[in-house]
């Protein structure tokens, strides 16, 4: 069974890990306090006063746990992709096919087209963005690391 590649995420290390979790842990927490505060207060200054902290509460439990769980789903993603290829991965090498800039976001880049090639799996192509660098260029060899299982790579130097 072959599936589509897919490019690792970005390498986060343990201790990156761990500091990444425990701000994910402070954005998730100011609205979850906020409404404890604005529900256990016997005494609420006015009904006004009380229905205002009780959606503020709502409105940032539910945005600030968004975004720390979609957080927390890209650390646990970088971490899953880095142990996979250090398990299981396999030197491989990716020839640039095409080079074509690209303007995504505030940085631009380029998008290269690759074709990784090892002596374990049957080659393929993919397509990865990169910043500019003068070095990338069809024809130009890079060395990757791949998954043969389901084509999870990466490249092993700074591309």
């Amino acid at each position: 069974m072959t599936s589509t590649p897919r490019e690792a995420e970005g390498r986060i290390g343990p201790v990156g890990a761990f500091l990444c979790r425990v701000l994910l842990l402070g954005v998730c927490l100011p609205g979850p306090v906020l409404l404890a505060v604005d529900v256990s207060s016997m005494r609420p200054d006015s009904p006004k006063d009380f229905w205002g902290l009780l959606a503020g509460g709502v409105f940032t439990t539910i945005v600030g746990v968004g975004f720390g769980v979609f957080g927390l789903r890209v650390v646990n993603r970088s971490r899953r992709d880095s142990r996979q290829l250090a398990a299981s991965g396999v030197a491989a090498t990716a020839e640039i096919l095409t080079v074509e800039n690209y303007i995504g976001g505030e940085d631009p880049g380029l998008r290269l087209c690759v074709r990784i090639s090892g002596p374990e799996f049957t080659s393929f192509e993919a397509e990865t963005t990169r910043p500019v660098d003068a070095s990338l260029v069809p024809g130009a060899v890079l060395g990757a690391r791949v998954d043969p299982s389901d084509r999870l790579f990466t490249f092993t130097h700074a591309a």
